[in-house]
């Protein structure tokens, strides 16, 4: 049976319909492949990851510092073996191997970068976002100096994808030949498919814009729109708007599909809510829950 956990700033892991787990500023969560281990990034000053067994309760089975700065993001590589992490206060990523029991094996791999970008209020160095596992390659999206990091799994650095100045990317997602990458700083959604690129504003809505999460679904993109609270529907193919509805709350920060369901994380309104999908487009469901600060929408 599935679960949907809710992580944020409030007082722990959120099981809807279940119980309540104390881990402090769980900000993003992550499901081990194979396993029954969730892990979840602490999102402090000096950054923790946590290793839990999945049962009836969440049990503490590891955890190790992030090795820096306000941890946002932790995911794992589709084979299990491997967990990321992106710090957002400094900028550092981290590769962490991953025994048989889904606990943290070995020394990590610490990945520094420097940089800056032309926004001297969010680009005054770099700024680790998202950490994505795709075609035997570490990417990590890098909002205070526009680029999306590359490396080997042995932590070698590649050459970065290289996003307009000013874009600030946040979180992205690959399908088939392509690339999608959500810009918090500019409010556009970047298509980036061989030499060609297609931006569009990930909003139809006057007025300022925080994009937050992105997701590619068969023949959709979803981005939340922080701000116009509001979930952009656009065509995978060329970013055509589709549809843009109400969030349901305030600050969209994450969201979650779950078959013919998305559940939303809105951060600033303390809940979780329900929307179904009808033909690709989100629609109310008339279900919510009350959570506090979420951030993160897990269905394991």
């Amino acid at each position: 049976m599935k679960h949907v956990r809710i992580g944020g700033y409030g007082p722990g892991i959120v099981t809807i319909g279940g119980g309540l787990t104390r881990v402090a500023a769980p900000s993003f969560l992550a499901a081990h492949p194979t396993l029954p281990v969730l892990y979840a990034a602490g999102e402090l000053e000096r950054g923790w990851l946590t290793a839990y067994e999945v049962g009836a309760e969440l049990a503490p089975l590891d955890e190790r510092p992030s090795e820096g700065h306000s941890p946002c993001h932790v995911a794992v590589d589709p084979g299990g073996t491997l967990l990321a992490a992106a710090n957002y206060g400094d900028g550092t990523a981290l590769l962490q191997r991953i025994d048989e029991r889904g606990a943290f094996a070995g020394e990590p791999i610490v990945l520094r970068h420097e940089g800056s970008g032309p926004n001297t209020e969010r680009q005054e160095g770099p700024h680790a976002h998202q950490a994505v596992f795709h075609d035997g390659l570490l990417h990590v999206s890098d909002l205070g100096t526009d680029e999306i990091r590359r490396y080997r799994l042995d932590g070698t650095p590649l050459e970065p994808i290289r996003m307009s100045p000013g874009t600030g990317p946040r979180h992205f997602a690959f399908s088939g030949g392509r690339l999608y990458v959500a810009g918090e700083l500019d409010g556009t959604v970047t298509l980036i498919e061989g030499e060609r690129r297609t931006v569009v504003p990930a909003s139809g809505h006057e007025g300022p814009n925080d994009p937050s999460h992105l997701q590619v679904e068969g023949d959709f993109v979803y981005v939340a729109n922080r701000g116009p609270d509001t979930i952009s529907v656009l065509r995978a193919a060329d970013l055509s708007p589709v549809a843009e509805v109400p969030s349901g709350g305030h600050w969209p920060r994450h969201f979650a599909v779950d078959g013919e369901r998305m559940y939303v994380a809105n951060q600033h309104s303390n809940d979780v809510t329900v929307l179904a999908l009808r033909d690709g487009v989100p629609e109310p469901a008339g279900e919510a829950y009350e959570v506090e600060s979420p951030a993160c929408v897990l269905i394991m």
